[in-house]
């Protein structure tokens, strides 16, 4: 199983140490200690935790943006059959989808809770900004 020690799960969502520690202490998150005695949390809840708190980001009419083409975050789901696999990742606010073979995900060894980054390969990029930019 995948553990994340505080500021790990922290950096992950997009929160600082002490959201963190106060979602512990209410329950919302549980910890179990590592073998030097350190608090970690469980990747599959910290996963679950990170699917409840993700938002789905608003038009951006109001500030400038451009898509990065890499995702780092958190595997939420896996479903697999024999061939093919889809596999959902929280990447802060962003559910990215990928699909890709059953035998690539034995092979990256993912499982949910699990840390990935997904690379996005584009021929066309959009960009937008606020019309009154222009």
């Amino acid at each position: 199983m995948t553990h994340y020690r505080i500021s790990e799960a922290a950096s992950l969502l997009g929160v600082s140490d002490d959201t963190v520690r106060r979602w512990v202490a209410s329950g919302a998150l549980s910890t179990t200690l590592d073998a030097a005695g350190r608090q970690i949390i469980d990747g599959a809840a910290l996963a679950a935790r990170a699917t409840e708190i993700a938002v789905t980001p608003e038009n951006p009419l109001g500030a400038a943006s451009s898509a990065r083409n890499r995702f780092v975050g958190l595997v939420t789901a896996i479903t697999s059959d024999t061939v093919m696999s889809q596999v959902e990742l929280q990447c802060g606010p962003h559910r990215v989808v990928s699909l890709m073979s059953t035998e690539a995900v034995r092979d990256l060894g993912l499982e949910i809770g699990s840390l990935a980054v997904a690379i996005v390969k584009a021929t066309t990029v959009i960009v937008e900004t606020p019309a009154s930019d222009h």
